[in-house]
């Protein structure tokens, strides 16, 4: 299952910094999804946080990276083997939401620190909150808030909404059910990993919507949006980015053209970071960057950034770097809330076809510096 040993590289713009920091070997444990169902968001991930570890050159920064298949026991194996075996002092790559509920909080209760670069289940923004438990992509409601707010200035007043059943999709259409204002026309669940989405589409058609909401990230929203294109039915379809990412693009072509989605993070937005960003991962991997590849490159620049601050050996110095973001990040300067989950602008993307690539563009602000729902609850 290992496909990588350790893999190390130098810290170029903070070699400036004194040596004490840098000089702190630091070994990273990488979970994440790289086969079957689901792996194009864990090889953007990998890539994503690669990229940051080859442009830096650290050598004193490692990675082990093993494929979790999305099997949750298959997950806590490899998180128990890298606790004990490995010695990692860092864990991340958990893409999905059952997967990290059921490997984080025995790996912060031992003394790592779990930097997540894509899940962000209600349960560990909230009461589950805990000092090692940093998370650097989002919190499953957030992006699909900005898509319920978007829905209320858009003037819809009955929308249809669906979601996988695991814990991420309950997540998202709770947070889209708490911002949106209009009649929910149904709310069906869907099994994790499902192919054929005729009996949910004729359940749209007969559901007298005037919208779709649709939680169906990696090959569950391909092969919606393609089932959906082919039905004919018209009802306008919306979703977190989640769902018209550019694997997912890529894939369906012209029928996600006009799909208006939410995100924390846009090919086209005007940071310094985010133009460099696109460019070096296009020129490395020959594709454009997901949000996933963001959100893994996020992580590792975490981590480097408080390698150049503090040693891995004084947890609470280092955890206090993380919290920094010290880096240009794509997605401008990062701000961690008090539950060490990052507050962030949401925006309203539109899927376009550029030249003969379809992507998305920022048409629109949904909510500005937003905070998830479930910090109040955090006692951090």
């Amino acid at each position: 299952m290992k496909i990588a040993k350790l893999v190390g590289a130098g810290l170029v713009g903070l070699s400036m910094v004194a040596g004490s920091a840098l000089a702190e070997p630091v070994k990273v444990g990488m979970i994440t999804t790289l086969s079957g169902g689901g792996s194009g968001l864990g090889i953007d991930v990998r890539d994503g946080f690669m990229l940051a570890v080859k442009q830096a050159g650290n050598k004193d920064l490692s990675v082990v990276i093993e494929d979790d298949a999305r099997k949750p026991a298959t997950a806590v194996q490899i998180a128990d083997k890298m606790i004990q075996s490995e010695k990692v002092d860092i864990l991340t790559g958990i893409i999905w939401s059952n997967l990290a509920m059921a490997v984080v909080p025995n790996a912060v209760a031992q003394n790592k620190i779990y930097i997540s670069p894509n899940a962000g289940p209600s349960q560990l923004a909230g009461q589950g909150c805990h000092p090692n438990y940093f998370n650097a992509s989002f919190q499953n409601d957030i992006l699909p808030e900005g898509m319920g707010a978007h829905a209320n200035k858009a003037g819809l007043k009955k929308t249809f909404i669906m979601a996988p059943n695991y814990p991420a999709g309950r997540d998202v259409l709770n947070g889209y059910k708490r911002f949106y204002k209009g009649d929910v026309a149904k709310e069906v669940y869907t099994k994790l990993g499902q192919k054929d989405y005729a009996a949910e589409i004729a359940q749209i058609r007969a559901s007298g919507a005037d919208s779709v909401f649709v939680f169906l990230p990696g090959g569950m929203g391909i092969a919606f949006m393609k089932q959906y294109a082919q039905s004919g039915v018209n009802i306008p379809v919306m979703g977190p980015a989640f769902s018209f990412d550019q694997g997912i693009l890529k894939a369906v072509g012209q029928a996600a053209v006009g799909a208006m989605n939410t995100s924390h993070w846009s090919k086209d937005l005007d940071f310094p970071g985010n133009k460099k960003f696109v460019e070096s991962f296009q020129k490395e991997y020959g594709r454009l960057p997901s949000l996933y590849a963001v959100q893994g490159f996020d992580t590792a620049s975490l981590i480097l950034s408080a390698m150049s601050k503090a040693s891995i050996k004084d947890t609470d110095a280092f955890r206090a770097a993380i919290k920094e973001a010290d880096f240009d990040s794509p997605r401008g300067k990062l701000k961690f809330g008090n539950n060490q989950h990052l507050i962030q602008k949401i925006y309203v993307r539109e899927v376009i076809k550029e030249g003969d690539i379809y992507t998305n563009k920022v048409v629109g602000v949904a909510l500005e510096e937003h905070q998830d729902s479930y910090a109040a609850k955090c006692k951090m």
